[in-house]
């Protein structure tokens, strides 16, 4: 660290993420420390050794805090990360950015306007084999792409009752398009750039709730690539498919989160970290220390937020209501 003092992190809750990937990923990280941890259950932080606190406003009067990362329920993010970055702290936010645009774009003008650093946990841009297939796409190995599909599905209805929330549109804004779906449009945007133009189809067929239970989009590129998004919690049968088309070739990254990819003529192995969100924290605190480039500031990961706000407002879905402005 070159004597530089570390960073002194506050997690706001305790739950599945924060417990298996990103407590573990601040106490492994050299140059990180827990310093604190806000819950509504104060016994689920005792393990810690940390201070713990139920209310954020009092957590942030604790001058040793450094960086905060809101692991808390989506309609939190943007009131959590704004008082936290006008508070003077760096803020590492889970995805997806807000329940909508509006918001999301408050929170990228808030860490400016108190110089802060903003940062949005979408790891799988620092997955080495989408950076990797970031390379060999500008180095044109399937020619000029022209098509990309991505999937991702699975059977979920908080049938164990521990995410409930997810469920509840004001609290998580919709279904799998905010919450799978998310990361494979942010994917999209990470390979391809900056979307223009959004259609999509939303459907509860199975689950007969108040959000979706699959969504399709498709993502006109500005660089001429069309993107297709499948996203579903009603398939029994998973799924976690990446293609992308070339007018030369294609290019395989199935399973996402898998180590493979494949293209004309070779097959590459490039397996992820065993905790995916250490290198989103090691990013964002290299960031904080050195000034180094974030994969996914509070600018980049904004766009997905555009897409999904374009995405409701065309499927004329009810919680449109409660997620647009």
């Amino acid at each position: 660290m070159g004597g530089a003092a570390p960073v002194r992190w506050l997690v706001i809750g305790v739950g599945d993420i924060t417990t298996r990937r990103v407590i573990p990923a601040i106490q492994a990280e050299p140059r990180s420390v827990l310093h604190g941890i806000v819950t509504r259950s104060p016994g689920k932080g005792e393990r810690y050794g940390v201070r713990i606190w139920t209310d954020l406003g009092e957590a942030l009067k604790d001058s040793a805090i450094d960086a905060v990362y809101v692991a808390s329920p989506v309609f939190l993010h943007a009131p959590q990360t704004i008082a936290a970055l006008a508070a003077g702290r760096h803020v590492l936010c889970e995805k997806p950015v807000a329940l909508n645009y509006r918001d999301a774009c408050a929170m990228v003008a808030a860490s400016r306007e108190f110089a802060r650093t903003l940062g949005i946990a979408y790891y799988r841009r620092m997955y080495p084999k989408l950076q990797r297939a970031k390379e060999l796409l500008a180095q044109g190995v399937i020619g000029t792409p022209v098509l990309a599909e991505i999937n991702c599905h699975d059977w979920f209805h908080d049938e164990d009752g521990r995410r409930g929330w997810l469920l509840d549109p004001a609290k998580s804004g919709g279904g799998p398009l905010y919450d799978i779906g998310s990361h494979r449009i942010d994917a999209l945007n990470f390979l391809f750039g900056q979307p223009v133009r959004v259609a999509a189809q939303l459907s509860a067929p199975a689950h007969k709730g108040v959000v979706e239970d699959s969504a399709t989009l498709l993502i006109e590129y500005a660089v001429g690539v069309r993107g297709i998004v499948d996203v579903r919690w009603n398939s029994r049968v998973s799924r976690d498919e990446f293609r992308i088309v070339g007018t030369d070739g294609a290019m395989t990254l199935t399973p996402l989160s898998g180590p493979a990819l494949t293209y004309p003529g070779c097959e590459e192995n490039l397996p992820s970290h065993e905790n995916l969100h250490y290198p989103c924290v090691e990013n964002f605190v290299s960031a904080i220390l050195d000034g180094r480039r974030l994969y996914a500031s509070g600018e980049s990961s904004i766009w997905t937020d555009w897409v999904t706000e374009q995405a409701v407002r065309a499927a004329s879905l009810p919680q449109s209501a409660v997620t647009m402005s």
